[in-house]
């Protein structure tokens, strides 16, 4: 499937903004499930500083603000072509040896309520059946709904709220997963709906390493693996390491903010 998307990023700041850094990871690579056509990141009222691989082999393009600019535009767009691969995308890439998924963030610490949660699991004996019912058991206990939690709610807290969206059940699914014994990474990209072109947001899931066959998707808020629908962009040990922009300014200038994104079939 041929997926064309359209991203576009827009600030703007009540007075000008002197000094401004941001880390955008906005670029898609071709993968087992995916082959980038085409791709390009525009940038208006600010320069692009540098461009590296990150530790998790995600493309980071550092831009600075335009001195005094009062308005920043970044726009994304590209064509990529899709495969399923019923949610594997295979082995390791990128400079984090495999260990290092257990590791626990601040938005993936578990405490009582995933461990409780965990509890209530009938766990199947194989792998992929058992990561298959841990989405399953997330989303039974933590319904989709925007609103109730922010990009600064762990896991812990989104599973008391009882409702999240699909940062919270991919932060919820990698929690609980390692304590299963599973590396596991969070991932932001692109999610093309048939019923619609224009989309609110990107979109969020999780993956799991599994012995044997390598990084497997599960995108807990559609309850499914990924297939030709998704397009990758960028991996972390949650959505701070994956997120599509990061950064900070100097000063007191106010800030609006501005997405549009269209993802649609060609």
């Amino acid at each position: 499937m041929r997926l064309a998307i359209t991203h576009t990023t827009h600030y703007d700041y009540d007075q000008p903004v002197p000094y401004g850094l941001l880390q955008i990871r906005l670029t898609p690579k071709s993968r087992q499930s995916q082959v980038v056509e085409s791709w390009e990141n525009t940038i208006i009222g600010g320069q692009r500083q540098a461009t590296f691989d990150d530790e998790h082999a995600n493309t980071v393009e550092l831009i600075s603000f335009e001195a005094g600019s009062t308005s920043l535009e970044i726009r994304s767009e590209g064509v990529v072509e899709t495969t399923d691969t019923q949610g594997i995308v295979g082995p390791q890439a990128g400079f984090v040896p495999l260990w290092c998924f257990q590791r626990r963030t601040d938005l993936t610490r578990p405490g009582p309520n995933v461990r409780k949660l965990l509890k209530s699991f009938d766990d199947p004996e194989d792998d992929i059946p058992r990561l298959h019912a841990l989405s399953a058991l997330i989303l039974e206990n933590v319904a989709y709904k925007p609103g109730r939690t922010d990009a600064n709610t762990p896991s812990e807290a989104a599973i008391g709220a009882g409702e999240g969206v699909c940062q919270d059940h991919a932060h919820i699914f990698v929690t609980a997963a390692r304590l299963l014994g599973y590396p596991s990474r969070y991932v932001s990209g692109y999610l093309w709906m048939p019923d619609r072109v224009e989309q609110e947001a990107g979109h969020a899931w999780a993956e799991a390493w599994v012995e044997g066959i390598g990084w497997i998707g599960f995108d807990v808020s559609n309850g499914k693996s990924p297939d030709d629908h998704y397009v990758r962009v960028a991996t972390g040990l949650d959505s701070a390491e994956a997120a599509p922009i990061t950064g900070t300014r100097v000063g007191t200038a106010g800030e609006s903010m501005n997405v549009s994104l269209h993802v649609q079939q060609q």
